[in-house]
């Protein structure tokens, strides 16, 4: 019989062990080339790994919820054309071999691959290293099921909060329109799955329309204020949870940057009335039709042209020297239902708005998801952190390790503001700001939340 091993591979660079979330295979089951077999977890991200063989799940050697080291046999897989023809020594799964034997055309078919497979390669081949999720264009794009979730939507979202009064809702923005709101059955189902009130959804369609995308953002945003039903007191009193997985690498992180790195904070109070206007005309402009626009997308374009002005806080130190990057991966802190993630959009600089805002998305839903990669993850320069969405003012970051600097915006929301002598009621804002005191000097510091600073007062700037 031949009989494929399959290691845990090193899916992201220094990778050393990954916990089996869940198996999507059971011995028997029929697999084909790049068909997902189990997803892991690594250094915060979920990894779905794919098949680099075809035949029939021999064994599973570890169990899901065990943590595992690179390298370690996780699985084997028995050839199809041993399995079809039913050898003796196949005692994993003689149900499925008997299935293949009585289909002579999969029978065929299967031996036609695995025929081809053994004339390119000898019998004692190297086991395959899988780097990512192997060839993206043809694998499975199966999802992991959330009990109590609707199945004709699991794949949208995370399973919905226990549904609640609606009062925390009514802090969210109204429609600017007024009127009736149009959208098609099947997008009010969703929403009504999702929990999301269609009077608090912007509407993009083509006629005014709440399209699927406006209801899948809609229920990112009331997440946020949806409140959570008061449990009653556990029955133990205590509850032990193991620091593994993400939560590890967060407190890895954590305690590497606050005692390795000194940090200063600013801070500064910002009129953001006009960034709030800029706002409102990109959702209108068509340009932006189908695309999520938010002040973070004007926060990230002033951090990126502060950053050009003040090069020093995109920098990384070592005992060596101190390293200046002349282009900028923008980190976004994601909170997840799995901890906090930093993944990071590579050469934020090159882009148009319209592009980052795009790029913003993306990577906001893929964490959301679960599916950010560790490369989505490496090489950040500079952060920022949205505390604004959970309703907070201010905060004093903590920087992401290899990083100088991080910025955290905070509510935007009306207070009283003297403009030109007289008290105006005005969106304001309030911008935090941490950075290395080894790499960066107070003046520094000072002159890029400034930029920032100025920005968010005058999003005109940027056309300079």
């Amino acid at each position: 019989m031949s009989v494929s091993k399959f290691t845990l591979p090193d899916v992201g660079e220094g990778l050393t062990e990954a916990e089996i979330v869940e198996w999507k295979v059971a011995p028997g089951d029929t697999v084909a080339i790049n068909q997902v077999l189990v997803e892991i977890e690594t250094a915060k991200s979920l990894v779905e790994l794919p098949s680099p063989y075809v035949g029939v799940v021999g064994e599973i050697f570890v169990t899901a919820g065990t943590t595992v080291d690179v390298g370690t046999l996780i699985i084997t897989i028995n050839s199809a054309a041993d399995a079809a023809g039913g050898s003796p020594t196949d005692t994993t799964s003689p149900a499925p071999s008997a299935v293949l034997a009585a289909d002579p055309e999969f029978t065929a078919a299967a031996s036609d691959v695995s025929a081809s497979i053994s004339a390119e390669e000898p019998e004692e081949k190297p086991e395959p290293v899988l780097v990512g999720r192997g060839t993206a264009a043809t694998m499975p794009t199966r999802r992991r099921r959330h009990v109590g979730a609707p199945v004709a939507h699991e794949a949208l979202a995370p399973a919905p909060a226990p549904r609640v009064e609606a009062t925390p809702l009514e802090r969210m923005p109204r429609r600017a329109s007024v009127g009736p709101v149009l959208a098609k059955p099947p997008i009010r189902k969703l929403a009504k799955d999702l929990g999301v009130d269609l009077a608090f959804v912007e509407a993009t369609g083509p006629i005014g329309d709440v399209t699927r995308e406006d209801v899948l953002r809609g229920a990112t945003q009331a997440s946020v204020f949806r409140n959570i039903q008061t449990p009653e007191w556990p029955s133990d009193r205590e509850e032990h949870i193991p620091v593994k997985g993400v939560r590890k690498v967060i407190a890895q992180a954590m305690v590497k940057s606050a005692f390795t790195a000194p940090h200063v904070s600013l801070f500064v109070d910002v009129d953001a009335t006009r960034t709030m206007e800029f706002v409102k005309r990109l959702k209108a402009s068509t340009d932006f039709a189908g695309i999520r626009v938010s002040p973070l997308l004007i926060m990230a374009k002033a951090m990126i042209w502060a950053v050009r002005r003040n090069p020093t806080v995109n920098s990384t130190f070592t005992e060596e020297e101190i390293i200046v990057r002349h282009y900028v991966n923008l980190g976004i802190a994601a909170a997840t239902p799995r901890g906090l993630i930093v993944p990071n959009i590579k050469e934020a600089q090159d882009m148009s708005l319209l592009e980052l805002a795009g790029a913003l998305e993306k990577l906001t839903q893929t964490a959301r998801d679960g599916k950010t990669s560790p490369a989505e993850m490496s090489n950040g320069t500079i952060t920022i952190t949205n505390i604004g969405v959970f309703g907070m003012d201010t905060g004093t970051p903590i920087l992401n390790s290899g990083e100088a600097g991080i910025v955290a915006l905070g509510t935007i929301k009306q207070k009283p503001w003297v403009v030109d002598g007289e008290v105006r009621a005005r969106f304001v804002t309030t911008i935090g700001a941490s950075f290395d005191h080894r790499v960066v000097d107070g003046d520094v510091a000072s002159r890029f939340l400034a930029d920032v600073a100025s920005i968010i007062e005058e999003p005109a700037l940027l056309l300079e």
